[in-house]
């Protein structure tokens, strides 16, 4: 076999492998001698048919067999004799398949690149610390307080955060479009997700008045039919109702499954549960904050047959989203608007692949017990769940593999100078808490 490589660009190769004709032919031979002894043919007993005969009928289809298995061989042997891995399968192109001849073709593929910074030394990566406060515990206790809301109807005019119950019917240019429509409509005032335009025309109304709202929708707006149009709604309005919040109360904490009632419980309770999820979206912060660091330390050129099957993946969740949702997959949804997250996602797996493979990191057996034991502690058998979890080689990886990456995080930050920030729970949840990278 002869193996001869061509560098083609930074990654690319261009590999032609020959593969001497006496092998070639010598491999055809024994496989018509195979099949002469199962093949029937009109006239001749099984395994009678000359081989003269078995030739003319199945040798271009046995030419076919050999040159495809022995070039399948033949690349495996040459990659690695030539110390080549391919970033995806490469592309086979013959050159000759012909009998007589030797077996010749081209493998076009690209290399992996070369990554040279694999971990974060001098760069700072700033570490949210969430420290829950009391305002953050009144926050959520207002928004629980909401969840039980009870609505009281008033005789007086409509105001912000009053819900407003109406019919409407709307036109542009006095015809009807889709969803134009609506019978025992609420609209929460200053809340609810309707335009601006029409909430402000619903300030001031009273039950049993009628009332004629101008609303210009945006050139954006999802609806074409009254996008970049001015549209008349006319406006029965049922009732008005202002909001009754319930008390801090006993019969408050056992709405929301403390069972004896002890509000001192509830609020320790919201404490904790607030503490958890900001801990949890602090370290999915770093993890994001450590990403971008290793990608910025690493300026790759990344292989084209990975970003291209990237971007194929992205189109294909896109498109099975849509179909889910219901929505028209007719329309073709544009490859182009996936490229960079395709790239960046196709650079940080090739980076954190070699520093996994570089600290010889595997997913620790205890941290992926923990993680399955705390997933299934919202279960009513929690052991019959980590049971269902292990038993399938498919699931366990699925966590083993968030358990690894946050092995590569903690690596990371190992080797980074960390800087924590103190942030209270409702600046970290709903920001802006931007990516501080120093260097």
């Amino acid at each position: 076999m002869r193996v001869a490589v061509e560098t083609t660009g930074e990654l690319g190769r261009k590999m032609t492998v020959a593969i001497p004709a006496d092998e070639v032919e010598q491999e055809i031979t024994n496989r018509l001698k195979r099949l002469s002894q199962t093949v029937r043919l009109p006239g001749f007993r099984p395994g009678k048919a000359p081989l003269k005969i078995i030739e003319a009928k199945y040798g271009a289809q046995v030419l076919r067999e050999v040159a495809g298995q022995m070039i399948e061989n033949s690349l495996r042997e040459a990659l690695v004799q030539e110390g080549l891995q391919p970033a995806g399968g490469p592309d086979i192109e013959p050159k000759s398949l012909n009998r007589g001849s030797d077996l010749e073709y081209v493998a076009s593929f690209d290399v992996f690149p070369e990554i040279k910074k694999l971990d974060l030394q001098g760069i700072t990566v700033e570490r949210p610390v969430c420290e829950v406060t009391d305002d953050d515990v009144d926050t959520t206790l207002a928004s629980m307080r909401k969840q039980r809301v009870e609505w009281r109807a008033v005789e007086r005019a409509s105001g912000q955060g009053d819900r407003v119950r109406i019919n409407f019917h709307g036109t542009v240019e006095d015809e009807a479009f889709p969803g134009n429509e609506a019978k025992d409509y609420p609209v929460i005032l200053g809340e609810s997700h309707v335009l601006e335009e029409f909430s402000q025309g619903l300030q001031g109304v009273t039950a049993g008045t009628n009332k004629t709202i101008t609303v210009n929708f945006p050139e954006g707006y999802h609806g074409k039919e009254v996008a970049g149009k001015q549209v008349e709604f006319r406006v029965e309005v049922l009732d008005v109702a202002e909001p009754v919040l319930p008390e801090l109360d006993g019969e408050f904490a056992k709405s929301f499954g403390i069972e004896d009632g002890n509000v001192e419980k509830m609020l320790e309770e919201v404490h904790a549960n607030l503490t958890r999820e900001g801990e949890e979206q602090a370290a999915r912060l770093v993890r994001e904050r450590v990403m971008e660091a290793l990608i910025d330390a690493n300026h790759i050129e990344l292989p084209a047959k990975l970003v291209r099957e990237e971007v194929q993946r992205m189109v294909d969740a896109e498109r099975s989203m849509r179909e889910h949702q219901g929505a028209s997959v007719a329309e073709e949804t544009d490859p182009g608007q996936f490229e960079s997250e395709a790239r960046r996602r196709v650079a940080l797996g090739l980076i954190v692949y070699e520093v996994v493979n570089a600290n010889d990191l595997k997913p620790d057996k205890a941290r992926v017990r923990a993680r399955i034991e705390k997933m299934a502690g919202g279960y009513e058998d929690p052991q019959a769940f980590v049971q269902w979890y292990y038993g399938d080689r498919k699931r366990l990886e699925q966590v083993e593999s968030t358990v690894l990456e946050e092995q590569v995080v903690d690596t990371l930050l190992a080797t980074a100078t960390v800087k924590d920030q103190p942030s209270s729970f409702n600046r970290l949840m709903y920001g802006p808490e931007s990516t501080n990278i120093e260097r």
